[in-house]
């Protein structure tokens, strides 16, 4: 008796976790902004460029559906182009604290390679988990283009205990993985100091 009722519940598990394995999702992602944050004095003086490349070896997609064996079936795709999601999500970070952006005659560049930008879905016995990456190269140059600032910000995110390996649990740990991302580079006082550090020298200059 205790066999077929295990049988039962693995059936039932590859089922949920399959859901509709052989049809595309198309994710909208959201960057959820850090509450609590701070403008930083004389940042209003500090204008920015921000470029961020998308260097993925498979800009395809950000995801994959798999069956209840792990396979991998239908692609998972982003509706924006995820180089603008991070760009916005840097932007929204940089005008909270203060910065002022601009294309043509700032003060300092900030250039953002990413690298990763991807959800797996691991199979569980009951339930999965969907994990996602983020890995992104920063750099800080002055106008002169000194190199101020270079750091590898990696980061996840997790949606645990999923019953669908789906888009919209996709979504959750993508999210979280970009929240987490920025939260490690924005924490970063070596990170700030470089944007702050372009000002200090114009004002010494003067």
């Amino acid at each position: 008796m205790n066999k077929t009722i295990l049988a039962i519940a693995s059936c039932l598990a590859v089922i949920n976790l399959s859901g509709c394995a052989l049809t595309t999702d198309r994710i909208a992602l959201q960057y959820n902004q850090q509450q609590g944050v701070s403008q930083i004095p004389g940042a209003g003086n500090v204008s920015v460029n921000l470029q961020v490349v998308d260097q993925r070896q498979d800009k395809s997609k950000v995801s994959s559906k798999k069956n209840g064996y792990g396979m991998e079936m239908a692609p998972i795709i982003a509706i924006e182009d995820v180089a603008i999601t991070v760009r916005k999500a840097l932007e929204q970070e940089l005008q909270a604290r203060g910065f002022q952006l601009d294309s043509d005659a700032a003060l300092v560049q900030i250039a953002a390679d990413l690298t990763r930008f991807y959800n797996d879905h691991k199979v569980g016995f009951f339930s999965g988990d969907a994990v996602a990456d983020l890995n992104l190269f920063v750099t800080v140059k002055s106008k002169k283009g000194d190199l101020l600032y270079s750091r590898q910000v990696v980061a996840q995110g997790t949606e645990p205990n999923t019953q669908l390996m789906s888009g919209e649990n996709a979504r959750l740990a993508l999210n979280r993985a970009l929240e987490n991302g920025m939260k490690s580079l924005f924490d970063d006082q070596s990170f700030l100091s470089a944007l702050m550090s372009t000002y200090a020298s114009k004002s010494a200059s003067k």
